[in-house]
């Protein structure tokens, strides 16, 4: 294992300036995306650990100020950021209704328009939320998937580009040996390797992100819908009363 090492570095260093700086660039490739995938998959890690710990509170307790309160110890969790977004839009509505409670006093069907209004402000300040979180989530992503499609074809413009070397060479010594043609081409084979090298893990973390990311995305829109009925039932239910 050692000596097959040393080779691949005595053959990085005897390969020509073009080959030399392909592989360079795919080490910025590769470095960049496995620092991607690291955070990517802490972030999303997190993100689901504590969505769980939050939608077990929220079920549970059904105080909006007590989940108001957990969902700002869980500053990973996208859904209780979401869900703090629209509770301080609510907040906000509340408040401004309040000023209005004598006008409003004795006119459900005012009262209950008003209601289904301030229902509308919060959905829309949810769908917000939901679209910032979402991107958030993708951020920096869609990077694995550049390198997935375009390291390959980087690797294999530079063996071809020392194939294209090797050849010249051969043919100003004027000797197609496979001692001459060997070398070189192992050479320039080295950045094919490399280029799928560095793909692969990049086009597996892709996939693997993008299914978590779908699947808490879904979660935030059923956790929206059900949070807008939550209101909107209390709503009807305080036109019943």
């Amino acid at each position: 294992m050692g000596t097959y090492e040393i080779d691949v570095i005595k053959m990085i260093s005897g390969a020509g300036l073009m080959v030399q700086f392909v592989l360079l660039l795919l080490l910025f490739f590769s470095v960049t995306s496995w620092a991607i995938i690291i955070v990517k998959f802490r972030y999303l890690r997190r993100a689901f650990k504590e969505s769980d710990q939050f939608i077990d509170y929220f079920w549970k307790s059904r105080d909006l100020a007590g989940a108001f309160a957990k969902a700002k110890l869980l500053q990973g969790s996208p859904i209780a950021r979401v869900f703090r977004i629209g509770y301080l839009e609510l907040k906000k509505i509340s408040q401004s209704g309040a000023a209005h409670a004598q006008e409003a006093s004795g006119e459900g069907g005012a009262t209950l328009m008003r209601g289904f209004g301030g229902s509308t402000n919060v959905k829309r300040a949810l769908r917000r939320a939901i679209n910032s979180e979402t991107t958030r989530m993708v951020q920096m992503v869609p990077f694995l998937a550049t390198t997935g499609n375009t390291t390959p074809f980087i690797g294999l413009f530079g063996t071809v580009w020392g194939i294209m070397n090797s050849f010249h060479g051969i043919g100003l010594r004027g000797s197609a040996s496979l001692a001459v043609v060997a070398p070189g081409i192992s050479e320039a084979l080295i950045a094919t390797a490399a280029g799928l090298a560095v793909a692969i893990p990049a086009v597996i973390a892709f996939n693997y992100f993008m299914q978590k990311i779908r699947f808490i995305e879904s979660e935030l829109n059923s956790f929206s819908a059900d949070f807008l009925n939550i209101l909107e039932r209390d709503i009807l239910q305080g036109r019943g009363r």
